[in-house]
């Protein structure tokens, strides 16, 4: 057994004194971490600020049946709106636009041939911003046009020896014509049997278009007897063009047209729906009997 110093006063005062160096030097430490922290917290750069929100668009809504020259007064009155609301002119401009749709273009499915703009504008809800030109809102458009063209199947067009093309200018008119969903392929039925009748369309919505008289306004005689190639009930066939930007329900219609045997329709009173009949006669007598 070894036998333990004896502890004196001297050694107490040692064992203190080494104990509160060693005590200092953990606060020393400890303190010295604590100032590094802080100053390495004060010279780090500050967090970079959010990124701007984005812009919000504009938006311009072209109904169908809208003719290139509707579309133009929607987007002037479309700039009006975001000049009072917002205070942002944008590039966007009717006068642009028509420019833009003025020269004839090649469309996928349509062959090698050139044509008008009219008919392929499609008609549908656009989002724009402040910088976007109209001839990028025109390539959209015959975009969407590409995209639900490719949903139509034209066998049976193709089988009564109508192009593309004609199947367009078919739905353009029956756009301009009926109001009610499901009497569109029952125009498309009276267009293709009057056709194959070689009998003249008769659809006043061409004489319109031609003359540019709104639906508002009644046609006077002289305007029905006007020699424009766009008049129907002068020149058998089909007009030059389509008369207005159809949408895909027509344009389905008048690729699928009802089995039916109608040569004639007309407005029914309550300006809706059409009485369709397959006889002069019926025809005659419900227009006396309407006052038309």
């Amino acid at each position: 057994m070894v036998e333990q110093p004896p502890v004196t006063p001297r050694r107490i005062a040692m064992r203190r004194t080494i104990a509160l160096i060693v005590a200092l030097l953990v606060v020393g430490a400890i303190a010295l971490g604590v100032v590094a922290v802080v100053r390495s917290r004060g010279s780090a750069a500050p967090p970079p600020p959010p990124p701007p929100a984005p812009a919000k668009p504009f938006r311009i809504v072209f109904p169908e049946g809208f003719a290139r020259r509707d579309m133009a007064e929607r987007i002037t009155a479309v700039d009006e709106i975001a000049l009072r609301k917002r205070g942002v002119r944008p590039a966007l401009s009717a006068q642009a636009y028509l420019k833009a749709t003025s020269r004839n273009v090649r469309v996928p499915g349509f062959g090698r041939t050139r044509y008008p703009f009219e008919g392929f504008l499609f008609p549908a809800t656009y989002d724009f911003f402040k910088g976007t030109p109209s001839k990028q809102l025109v390539r959209d458009q015959l975009d969407a046009f590409a995209e639900n063209w490719a949903h139509v199947n034209l066998h049976y067009a193709s089988r009564k020896n109508l192009t593309p093309y004609d199947v367009l200018i078919i739905a353009s008119m029956i756009e301009k014509e009926v109001r009610v969903r499901s009497e569109r392929p029952l125009v498309a039925a009276v267009i293709y049997n009057r056709l194959h009748a070689h009998m003249p369309l008769g659809i006043d919505a061409t004489i319109r278009y031609a003359l540019d008289v709104p639906a508002t306004e009644s046609l006077r005689e002289s305007q029905l007897h006007d020699p424009t190639p766009y008049n129907t009930r002068l020149h058998a066939g089909l007009p030059p063009t389509p008369i207005a930007n159809p949408g895909l329900a027509s344009i389905q219609a008048a690729a699928h047209p009802a089995k039916v045997d109608y040569l004639y329709f007309v407005r029914k009173p309550d300006k809706l729906h059409h009485f369709f009949t397959a006889s002069a006669t019926a025809f005659d007598n419900y227009s006396r009997a309407h006052g038309y």
